[in-house]
């Protein structure tokens, strides 16, 4: 009597996002079977202590041969060797450089030198991240800023093209033209069906910048500030201040600040060393702030302090020492001057509005376009940094 087998042999590569997880996080395969064990993985797949284990080891050893591609993504996705559906490879694209926070934070206004590096142990100690995954994700970091360092044009299209990272909404951020790689890049990310995911190139832009122009960001009164803060500011800066912000043919990257705006950001000082400047924009702004907000008696007595830390903060920005206190400043001499005034959002929203535009109106000041330019990124920064 004859009877019908179907037999199928297939040789996809398979993923288990579980274990995969656990060897991003720097678990061994001891620590990951365990985790496994506690999960209930041996009640829900029926299976035995001895499958399990052999099951992890397949796992990590195929984990460990794809990291030599994941290090280079498009070269993942053009290998023959492993046979992996384009949706697992753009999970292990992201997941891969998916970075923690904290240690983000951490890592940003540092040079990403050997020295850096030896720290991370103390830095797994107080960020709760391990020591595999801090290695893994400083490794990361830093293969990102050597590929883009010297490429010309924007950071976050560079980087979008050099590593295949997700886009993000680009709300606040300067449109990037994609061209070349982006329709193979594009229809990658198109299998997650995730238009915003939870980290961008943006994040990565915003590192490699900081980790270019130094800032200092370990302070103890910049320690409420969290990385997303700090990755905002970046972006405003990148999208206002860099060449690409008004040329974005321009041969200049756009993690280095155009020295030729910096020099002519000397040229705002007028607006407080010219008295005559200094009252009538004074007079302009709280003539339009007078019953709007709450705090207009103290906005008139330390207008003129304001104004001179405002200004100052630009004129400063040529000097090295000066760019890296550029956050220090702007806690220091604006956000804790007008909390100490109990101003709120909302009434620094409107300042920064009336005090950006108002000049407008000053007979004689030439600078107006360099100065909206200014504050454009100055105001933003301000408006993401004024919270608990």
């Amino acid at each position: 009597m004859s009877s019908d087998l179907d037999v199928f042999v297939g040789n996809t590569t398979l993923i288990d996002e579980e274990v995969y997880r656990l060897w991003l996080d720097g678990h061994s395969v001891a620590e990951a079977v365990a985790r496994r064990l506690r999960g209930g993985v041996l009640e829900r797949e029926g299976t035995s202590v001895a499958v399990l284990q052999s099951d992890t080891r397949d796992h990590y050893r195929t984990f460990q041969m794809l990291e030599r591609l994941l290090h280079a993504p498009p070269r993942l996705l053009q290998q023959l060797l492993f046979q992996i559906p384009p949706e697992r490879q753009a999970l292990l694209v992201q997941r891969y450089y998916a970075f923690d926070e904290a240690l983000a934070r951490e890592l940003l206004g540092k040079k990403l030198s050997k020295g850096t590096k030896k720290e991370l142990d103390e830095v797994s100690a107080r960020t709760g991240v391990g020591i595999r995954s801090c290695r893994r994700q400083f490794d990361n970091f830093k293969r990102v800023f050597k590929a883009v360092e010297e490429l010309r044009g924007p950071l976050a299209e560079n980087i979008q093209q050099l590593f295949l990272l997700p886009p993000a909404l680009a709300r606040d951020y300067a449109a990037i033209v994609f061209s070349g790689i982006w329709g193979l890049w594009e229809r990658f990310w198109g299998f997650l069906g995730c238009p915003d995911p939870p980290f961008s190139s943006r994040d990565y832009a915003a590192i490699v910048f900081f980790a270019n122009s130094r800032f200092e960001t370990g302070k103890r009164r910049l320690q409420f500030l969290s990385f997303g803060d700090f990755a905002a500011c970046a972006q405003s800066m990148m999208a206002h201040w860099s060449q690409g912000a008004l040329a974005p043919e321009a041969a200049d990257p756009d993690g280095d600040l155009p020295k030729s705006f910096l020099q002519d950001l000397k040229e705002l000082k007028v607006l407080v060393s010219d008295k005559d400047l200094l009252d009538q924009h004074k007079s302009l702004v709280c003539s339009a702030l007078r019953g709007k907000i709450s705090v207009y008696n103290e906005l008139e007595a330390n207008f003129k302090a304001l104004s001179r830390a405002l200004v100052n903060v630009g004129g400063k920005l040529t000097h090295a020492r000066d760019v890296r206190d550029f956050f220090v400043d702007l806690v220091e001499k604006v956000i804790e001057p007008c909390r100490s005034d109990k101003w709120s959002p909302g009434d620094l929203r409107l300042f920064l509005t009336h005090y950006t535009a108002a000049p407008r109106n000053l007979p004689g000041f030439r600078h107006q376009a360099l100065w909206e330019r200014y504050m454009a990124a100055i105001s933003a920064c301000l408006l993401r940094m004024y919270h608990d």
